[in-house]
């Protein structure tokens, strides 16, 4: 089939949060002054499906295998934590097919995406189609970075890179391009880890 084999995937968290640019080549010039590590561009296409709890998406990666990608978090405009787990996919045509039989489509976002490292944290540089310009920071944690590291290196980079709370958004590109259909993303309390 289309999906990697993994045994009982592992949940994963992050700390994360999404704010709106108002100077996309200042906050490029940030990145690159704070960045442990730059990762580079992706064009990025996200296929939404209809999900009745949390959020599932399939990820189009130019140059890359797609990605099947489930998450749940709260919707809050302040730092956040987001449970998630991710399937390599082959096969993208075919079970996005199957995908959209099973459950039918929200919608697509397109996005150019610069990626940055700093320590544990992703900051992606977003061009989003018929959105705008956003930045975003994903704490990843793990046994040795708990959440309480991940909301302080949050929150080191918001000041760093001058982002005011009024610019902090609560959704989802997918909620935005597609507000009709946000009730349709429900959210239920957090799932167990899995372990591997």
């Amino acid at each position: 089939m289309a999906i990697s084999p993994t045994k009982n995937p592992p949940l994963r968290r992050n700390i994360e949060v999404k704010a709106r640019l108002h100077s996309l080549s200042g906050a490029r010039d940030c990145a690159h002054r704070v960045a442990t590590e730059y990762l580079g561009i992706q064009f990025q296409v996200d296929t939404y499906f209809v999900c009745s709890h949390g959020r599932l998406k399939m990820r189009e990666i130019e140059g890359s295998d797609a990605q099947l990608i489930w998450y749940q978090r709260e919707d809050s405009h302040l730092p956040r934590s987001s449970d998630y787990q991710i399937f390599s996919v082959h096969n993208v045509e075919e079970l996005k097919q199957l995908l959209t039989g099973a459950y039918g489509v929200l919608g697509i976002v397109a996005k150019q995406r610069e990626i940055f490292l700093q320590r544990f944290v992703r900051i992606h540089v977003d061009q989003v189609a018929e959105l705008g310009n956003f930045i975003e920071f994903e704490a990843v944690l793990s046994a040795e970075t708990g959440e309480s590291e991940g909301q302080v290196a949050i929150r080191e980079l918001c000041h760093e890179f001058n982002i005011n709370s009024n610019s902090l958004l609560s959704t989802s590109y997918g909620d935005m391009k597609f507000p009709g259909n946000s009730k349709k993303f429900q959210h239920r309390p957090s799932l167990p880890n899995q372990g591997t």
